[in-house]
């Protein structure tokens, strides 16, 4: 992760998570009334072209699909509250996030050649974790009007991969997601 964190080794020179001088301005892509959708507005929005490889059989978006657009949103909202790429562990960063667990709730299907847009927010920040839920609509197109197409929660834990576990999260990362979001968030 980024920041110096109460784990962090002596010695050990992190990078610091530059605060956005402005919250995010807000995302609600409109799409017909679903029961089933989530309320509320989102920071973050990141569109994402469904290629043909991430079709199955049945010519529609797989499922497995879902989890690589969430991923991709996720680095792009992570890099639109820090300014800086996602530390990866393989490029010697030392600290990092895991996707600790998701749930994809699919409403509509998705399909080749559509843009889809993924809305992201940040709803919760805990000790050594925080919740993020992502919202994927489609736009009018010709296999339809626009529509809701799933829902995901995640939990991501900042870990520590030198020691092997979960540790705070950094107080500098809270506040730039508190500050991208404009909302507190902890506690």
């Amino acid at each position: 992760m980024t920041g110096r964190s109460s784990h962090a080794r002596p010695g050990r020179t992190l990078r610091h998570v530059p605060v956005p001088v402005q919250p995010a301005s807000r995302s609600r892509i409109d799409v017909p009334t679903d029961s089933r959708d989530i309320a509320g507005d989102f920071a973050h929005l990141h569109r994402i072209e469904v290629r043909f490889a991430d079709t199955d059989a049945m010519g529609h978006v797989n499922n497995a699909s879902y989890l690589t657009y969430a991923e991709i949103a996720r680095v792009a909202y992570y890099e639109a509250v820090s300014g800086e790429p996602l530390p990866l562990a393989t490029h010697g960063a030392e600290e990092g996030m895991i996707l600790a667990q998701i749930a994809i709730s699919y409403r509509s299907p998705a399909f080749f050649g559509e843009t889809l847009a993924v809305e992201t927010r940040v709803d919760r920040i805990g000790r050594t974790s925080f919740s993020m839920v992502h919202r994927l609509t489609a736009p009018e197109s010709r296999y339809g009007p626009s529509r809701l197409i799933a829902v995901a929660d995640s939990v991501l834990v900042t870990y520590d991969y030198g020691s092997d576990r979960a540790i705070d999260v950094p107080a500098e990362l809270a506040v730039a997601i508190e500050s991208f979001e404009g909302r507190a968030l902890r506690g």
